[in-house]
């Protein structure tokens, strides 16, 4: 799909020091046919660390009406990227709609004509019906959108922003330029890709996908791409490796998943009863539903637990079980005398996902008080998977033999473990460690606090050991997902700062971006933005190059 498109948008901000004042000077152009729109000066406060150079890139839906029609779910809305990057004691910021097919097209047909998970397009009107008929069929097996607004992953030395169907787009970090569409089916036969991958030690990527219906077979696959590609000139995509496939449980509904857990020797993959119907999805476009009604929760349901060993690259003999859940959040993972033990952030049903279609946010992300509420507040839960042999004991025993947790593996008949999850803490998402820590044993964790409604109103700092927590908050102010950045030698697990991006609704009160000191969680800068700044989703942290 190719189209011209004839708006464009861009954002840039320095925010420095001068005679020991704070002080920025923000430049916002919109052009739009010719017409050019400034704003300047914010505010900046605070002392930032000498060591914290790079880039902080956030992702998220940020336009949500094109010409006379809208969508109708927030992650729906067309990515918008934005970046805050520090440098010898600056700030600067940028804000870039990503420039995709789907993005292009819609501009140039000035409506949404490229269909979303939760949002149909439909042919127009004035279409003939040879056209019409042709997007009918077109529609019978999807070709995904490339609005690619959740994430932003790393393959190499190459950044893309990403959602969960077969494309990604390539980006640059540094000016938020958009470049080629990429389809992973070139590489691997996956329909559905997680935007939550792992990193080695090594610069080694690992992610999975599900193959729908491929060869008559629907299969999970998981795979790592190397840090660099064997031809300096191609993608590291190209040297792609399959490590592990499993097959779905029931072949015409998989499971939908949103990311995956990995120690150093395992890969967790929680195949739980939130399920997509394959057969209802290639017939939404006919019945004039979106893809989105075709995932389904099955509360009658177990969730099945996958265990693969990253050695033998296949899933270990125990089949471990529990109660039906929905999981979009992984924590960490790790192994401790025997056992893996891997934290999710996990709901009792889907209603986080129909929480955020607009008609019921009443009013917009910024006026939480007049949303509905979620029948199911985010729960903070510990798995531990027994890795010892169960012969010889009795039916009923619990196999986990830690003491630092209540998390049970009840053994059952025919070579199951029922698990019972130890929940640390309540009301709480998107969850960031010390990366440092992925696939080890870790104390700390960075989240918000949610409660009942979807929008952040809290920051928050886990010690899963103790079980205590730290909170920021400050009225009228919604926070993104935390960032910590490790400080260069750390002497210990929290030696970092933490970043967050906090909208504020309030009008006259500028949105901005927080600095935590990640030990004692106290605010130590933050750089307020006098332009609008959309809620966003998902982000990294680049750091300079040395």
């Amino acid at each position: 799909m190719t189209c011209m498109y004839s708006i464009r948008t861009s954002l840039s901000v320095v925010f420095s020091n001068t005679d020991g004042k704070r002080a920025a000077k923000a430049i916002f152009q919109l052009a739009v046919k010719g017409q050019t729109i400034t704003f300047s000066w914010i505010k900046y406060k605070g002392t930032l660390p000498a060591w914290l150079q790079g880039t902080l890139l956030r992702n998220g839906p940020g336009m949500f009406s094109v010409g006379e029609t809208s969508y109708n779910h927030w992650f729906d809305g067309l990515a918008l990227l934005h970046s805050f990057t520090f440098k010898d004691g600056d700030v600067f910021y940028r804000s870039k709609f990503l420039r995709g097919d789907t993005y292009k097209c819609n501009m140039e047909a000035n409506r949404i004509v490229v269909s979303e998970m939760g949002t149909m397009a439909y042919p127009d009107p004035c279409k003939n019906i040879f056209s019409k008929a042709f997007t009918y069929l077109s529609h019978t097996i999807p070709d995904f959108t490339d609005n690619c607004g959740t994430n932003i992953i790393k393959y190499g030395e190459d950044y893309y922003a990403t959602s969960e169907t077969n494309y990604i787009r390539k980006i640059d970090h540094d000016t938020l330029e958009t470049y080629e569409k990429v389809d992973y089916l070139k590489y691997i036969a996956v329909n559905l890709v997680t935007s939550h991958p792992h990193y080695g030690k090594d610069g080694s990527s690992y992610n999975m996908g599900t193959s729908i219906a491929d060869k008559g077979k629907t299969r999970y696959s998981i795979f790592k791409i190397p840090p660099t590609a064997q031809d300096k000139k191609s993608p590291s995509l190209k040297d792609l490796e399959v490590i592990c496939s499993v097959p779905c449980r029931s072949l015409l509904t998989p499971s939908y998943y949103h990311s995956f857990g990995m120690t150093d020797n395992y890969i967790i993959f929680i195949e739980q009863p939130f399920k997509l119907d394959i057969l209802k999805m290639a017939t939404a476009y006919f019945r004039g539903v979106n893809w989105a009604s075709c995932l389904n929760f099955h509360s009658n349901d177990n969730t099945l637990i996958h265990l693969i060993d990253r050695k033998t690259h296949k899933p270990v003999p125990t089949k471990f079980i529990t109660d039906a859940l929905v999981v979009y959040h992984h924590v960490n993972a790790y192994e401790e005398d025997g056992h893996v033990v891997f934290d999710v952030i996990a709901y009792k049903d889907n209603s986080l996902y129909d929480m955020f279609y607009l008609a019921n946010l009443q009013g917009g992300l910024d006026q939480p008080k007049k949303m509905g509420k979620l029948t199911s507040k985010p729960e903070y839960k510990r798995f531990v998977l027994p890795l010892h042999s169960d012969k010889g004991v009795d039916v009923g025993s619990d196999l986990v033999k830690l003491k630092s947790t209540t998390a049970a593996a009840l053994k059952e008949k025919e070579g199951k473990l029922y698990c019972k999850p130890e929940i640390l803490f309540e009301g709480v998402e998107l969850p960031r460690i010390n990366y440092d820590f992925n696939g080890k044993k870790h104390r700390y964790v960075y989240v918000t606090g949610v409660e009942l409604s979807p929008v952040p109103t809290k920051i928050m700092k886990l010690d899963v050991e103790t079980k205590q927590m730290v909170e920021w908050s400050e009225e009228n102010c919604w926070p993104s997902e935390p960032v910590f950045i490790p400080a260069p030698n750390p002497l210990e697990e929290d030696d970092g700062v933490v970043l967050s991006v906090v909208v504020c609704p309030e009008p006259g009160k500028s949105s901005f971006l927080l600095v935590q000191d990640a030990r004692s969680f106290g605010e130590i800068a933050r750089a307020s933005v006098d332009t609008d700044i959309h809620i966003d989703m998902h982000g990294v942290f680049v750091p300079q190059r040395t």
